[in-house]
């Protein structure tokens, strides 16, 4: 580890004990930790010295600012090992996905919830389904509507069950690219039955497609409280093409956007951030790892993080309030936690 990464470096022995005490089921936190209908668990949770946190919109939850995203990363289980030293490191926002994409994912993280459910904030998230022909940007009609409000229903549930919890803090509309659907009355209503049998608290879109659209179209209805958005310094990344939306504005000159769904009261996750500059063939990004430097100023490019982290630092401190990571080895964890805990020494604004 260089000396940039010594002020986030954890307690290893500390680590190794709690370890040690969870594969002894001595930590002991209820496995459901669900609240009364209507009531969320604490707003503040399993907060470590050195992480910073950002209140989460009117979810009134302090998120830290890097989110272990778990859908790809536990995937046969593969990143199940860096759980704990994320909790250690004060990482209390998990986001996985349903079983339906991110296979196994939920199931993997189920041992750790058990230890740490009070104190740690879960997502996750279901792909629709629409039955018949259905036109990008026209309204559902109502067989339309009906399916996709049950199943997204059914994948909450089972999405319950993977987990082995009888609440999740959120549940997103998975990969939502059509503003209709995010305007669909039937998943809204879906939403309100399971929050009042205290299945979950808040009702979210995860987007990287048409996401400027879909972000707007939340906000105009007001019923959601989080959104995971795709964006990187130059602008919105277009999951569809694998690279930055065509024509996209850059981070910077999108402020009001971010703004309007700040003020509608939503909390914003960043995602995708650096997927661009990856490889093309290991990771389906575009390999020019020095695509965003442009937006940089000869300072932060002279900061010593690598293209990946100052991609990261750059987004949180550019209207998001937390960024998720898909981190499935030490080294990502670390040089991403760094990223979370130092952008703000990098930039002038909040």
């Amino acid at each position: 580890m260089t000396d940039r990464y010594h002020s986030v470096e954890l307690d290893r022995r500390r680590f190794m004990q709690v370890s040690a005490a969870a594969a002894a089921g001595v930590v002991t936190a209820s496995a459901s930790a669900v609240p009364a209908p209507g009531k969320t668990l604490s707003n503040t949770r399993n907060e470590r010295e050195g992480m910073p946190y950002r209140v989460l919109g009117r979810t009134g939850f302090r998120a830290s600012r890097l989110v272990f995203g778990c859908g790809a990363a536990l995937m046969g289980g593969k990143a199940v090992r860096l759980l704990e030293r994320a909790y250690e490191a004060g990482v209390n926002f998990y986001d996985v996905g349903s079983d339906v994409y991110y296979k196994g994912s939920e199931h993997a993280l189920a041992p750790f919830l058990k230890a740490h459910r009070e104190e740690v904030w879960v997502t996750s998230k279901a792909p629709l389904s629409i039955i018949d022909e259905h036109k990008e940007g026209e309204p559902l009609n109502a067989k339309q509507a009906k399916h996709a409000a049950e199943y997204w229903t059914k994948l909450l549930d089972r999405s319950l069950k993977d987990l082995e919890q009888d609440y999740v803090d959120a549940y997103y509309l998975m990969a939502v690219g059509d503003p209709a659907l995010v305007e669909c009355e039937a998943l809204h209503e879906a939403f309100l039955k399971a929050k009042e049998a205290g299945k979950v608290g808040h009702f979210g879109i995860s987007t990287h497609k048409r996401a400027q659209q879909c972000l707007a179209s939340a906000v105009k209805t007001g019923w959601y409280d989080l959104a995971m958005i795709a964006i990187t310094p130059a602008g919105w990344y277009d999951w569809d093409s694998k690279s930055l939306l065509e024509g996209t504005a850059a981070m910077k000159d999108i402020q009001p956007e971010l703004d309007a769904a700040k003020k509608a009261g939503m909390g914003l996750i960043g995602m995708k951030a650096g997927r661009y500059l990856a490889p093309k063939m290991a990771a389906l990004g575009n390999g020019e790892e020095t695509a965003f430097d442009t937006f940089y100023d000869q300072k932060f490019l002279e900061s010593g993080l690598n293209p990946y982290q100052r991609s990261y630092a750059y987004v949180l401190e550019h209207g998001i309030d937390a960024v998720n990571a898909d981190m499935q080895n030490f080294k990502h964890f670390e040089e991403n936690l760094h990223a979370a805990v130092n952008s703000h020494t990098y930039f002038a604004q909040a």
